[in-house]
């Protein structure tokens, strides 16, 4: 797997970011351009970092708005669904399911490692042929199918081993094909160069506060609703977000940061974001100087001094005889 272009522009590697190019654009197409505009957008991002305070963040524009609730809305969605809080107390379900082999167990679980592994491989071969909403929402759907399944092994108090296995599996297959590496992917490719830096922090914070959440009350929330009623409700909420996704999740396939700034500004009638963004990068272009000798002042022609002659003594007397 070769190194993303951008990076190889960040450690000053132009040419071996060209012949990744190489790689995905067709024959015959100019990646010198495209090496430009990734350096051009790496010189943006850095200014951006240190221009940006946190108030665009705090307070946002309707443009940042909704850019954020898509960016950070879907880092906490990758946890809303409850992965962290299953396979933490995987073996606690498998055992309620009635496998108590702690074998049989170890065995499941590297079962279902190894499929999570292979379904992740497959995600990266799709992600860029099909795009990230189709995958995202095949992901969410199959989730709350899963879910559903494995609740089945916990209704009317008897267990059933092979629902529980199987539909395991299953959820755990249909989270690494979408919502697993898609939900890292999507705020990466929404923010503005502008935001980027804070605003994956906080998208990053809020994934990892929602997975501290659900992990740390699953146990209460099994004692309260049963584990049945937790796998149902967990599919509820992926069918929520699936809903949520489809409205406001934008196609990022292909299309660059800039070309998010410009949807996410037309979309809210915003177009404060662009114009900030602008001045922000014309302000730090200096003005281009001329090199061209100072041109000199045409010398005006200096005419003679004629003394003047004095008025005759008896001029007066002339006037005055007239």
């Amino acid at each position: 797997m070769p190194e993303s272009p951008r990076w190889l522009v960040s450690k000053n590697r132009e040419s071996d970011a060209a012949q990744v190019l190489k790689m995905v654009y067709p024959d015959g197409y100019d990646v010198n351009v495209v090496v430009r505009e990734i350096s051009q957008g790496l010189e943006k991002e850095a200014i951006a970092e240190h221009a940006v305070g946190w108030d665009v963040i705090l307070f946002p524009t309707p443009a940042f708005k909704r850019m954020l609730m898509v960016g950070v809305g879907t880092a906490i969605a990758q946890q809303a669904v409850g992965i962290d809080a299953i396979q933490y107390f995987l073996v606690y379900i498998l055992d309620e399911s009635g496998i108590k082999s702690r074998n049989a167990q170890m065995g499941i679980l590297v079962v279902i490692g190894v499929i999570k592994l292979g379904v992740i491989v497959l995600a990266g071969y799709l992600f860029d042929r099909k795009g990230r909403r189709p995958l995202l929402f095949v992901s969410l759907l199959g989730c709350a199918v899963a879910l559903f399944i494995t609740s089945m092994a916990f209704i009317g108090g008897a267990s059933n081993e092979g629902f529980a296995v199987f539909g395991l599996a299953l959820y755990l297959a249909f989270f690494s094909l979408g919502m697993g590496p898609g939900c890292w992917l999507i705020p990466s490719e929404v923010f503005s160069t502008m935001i980027r830096a804070k605003a994956m922090s906080v998208a990053t914070f809020m994934n990892r506060v929602t997975a501290t959440l659900m992990a740390s009350t699953f146990l209460s929330v099994v004692n309260a609703i049963s584990y049945a009623g937790f796998f149902i409700m967990l599919s509820v909420i992926c069918i929520i977000i699936l809903v949520w996704m489809y409205i406001y999740l934008p196609e990022t396939k292909g299309r660059a940061l800039e070309d998010m700034s410009q949807y996410f500004a037309e979309i809210t009638g915003d177009r404060s974001m662009l114009e900030a963004e602008e001045s922000l990068y014309r302000s730090e272009i200096p003005a281009p100087q001329s090199h061209a000798p100072p041109q000199e002042q045409p010398k005006q022609e200096e005419r003679p001094i004629v003394p003047q002659k004095p008025a005759p003594e008896d001029a007066h007397v002339v006037g005055t005889m007239a």
